[in-house]
């Protein structure tokens, strides 16, 4: 990856409206790029144009939900007729859930990789023309689940790993062509996305979030992800403990593995009943 300058590039970010995705929109307009801010929530991208106006700066607000590709197309048409040919794409939608495999609907797993996996595909293939012509950047947001188990989040780890599948293979076919991947692994970040997590009937998820160190909030993520997409990265890790999960579950699996459990096995109650769809 070469190092890029973001003023006056355009730049789309999906789930602009949750807590990482509004920091990202923040610190790419402080880069001096053109954000566009993708999300389905239309009040809560009101609300962050609002929050954008009262800071001196403009944003272009759109609409979306990353699942139905047809809408992706569109979105993206829509920002390239307001703003002009997309330079970057952050693929920062995402949803979680916390339950066992065996209390979990099939239907909360296609959710799941319906957000996470395929809207990322949707809108990258949206953008893919626009990206190629502009040898242009896609960022997605993985996880520590993306490269190591999650106990108790089958279906989360599973659209994180096939995210990075996807994009490391994308990156391949386009790097001649000067188009850039960055994937993106942070740790726990103070956002809504586990608060918000599905259980495994599909409702919201009731037990409580156990986490190993500090959270990061979303501003210190979010600006490492400028810096090191400035930087051409191919890929962060952010925060001690994707550090620390990175080299252990490569090093000693069956160390990481025991102390997952310990840490988070009292989040998952013991099955008693297998669910289906």
């Amino acid at each position: 990856m070469s190092r890029r300058d973001f003023r006056d590039r355009v730049v789309v970010i999906t789930g602009a409206a949750g807590g990482l995705g509004r920091s990202l929109c923040r610190s790419f307009a402080a880069a001096g790029a053109r954000v566009a801010a993708l999300d389905r929530d239309a009040v809560g991208l009101r609300r962050l144009a609002t929050e954008m106006a009262g800071q001196g700066g403009t944003i272009h607000v759109q609409a979306c939900d990353v699942t139905d590709a047809a809408a992706c197309a569109a979105a993206l048409a829509a920002v390239r007729a307001q703003l002009g040919p997309v330079d970057v794409l952050v693929n920062n939608a995402g949803i979680a859930h916390r339950s066992a495999l065996a209390d979990t609907q099939l239907a909360v797993i296609r959710r799941v990789m319906d957000v996470n996996f395929f809207g990322a595909v949707h809108c990258t293939q949206a953008a893919l023309a626009d990206l190629r012509a502009q040898r242009g950047l896609v960022i997605t947001l993985s996880s520590v689940a993306g490269y190591a188990p999650l106990i108790g989040r089958t279906g989360y780890a599973a659209s994180k790993h096939a995210l990075h599948g996807f994009f490391d293979s994308l990156r391949a076919e386009l790097q001649d062509e000067g188009v850039d991947v960055l994937l993106v692994c942070p740790a726990f970040i103070d956002t809504g996305i586990d608060r918000a997590a599905l259980g495994g009937d599909g409702q919201p998820a009731a037990q409580p979030r156990l986490t190993t160190g500090r959270q990061a909030t979303p501003d210190e993520v979010a600006q490492a992800i400028v810096r090191a997409a400035g930087r051409g990265r191919r890929f962060l890790l952010h925060g001690r403990t994707a550090y620390l999960a990175w080299w252990l579950s490569r090093l000693w699996p069956a160390a990481y593995a025991a102390a997952m459990k310990r840490r988070l096995q009292g989040e998952i109650a013991p099955s008693r009943t297998r669910t289906g769809d």
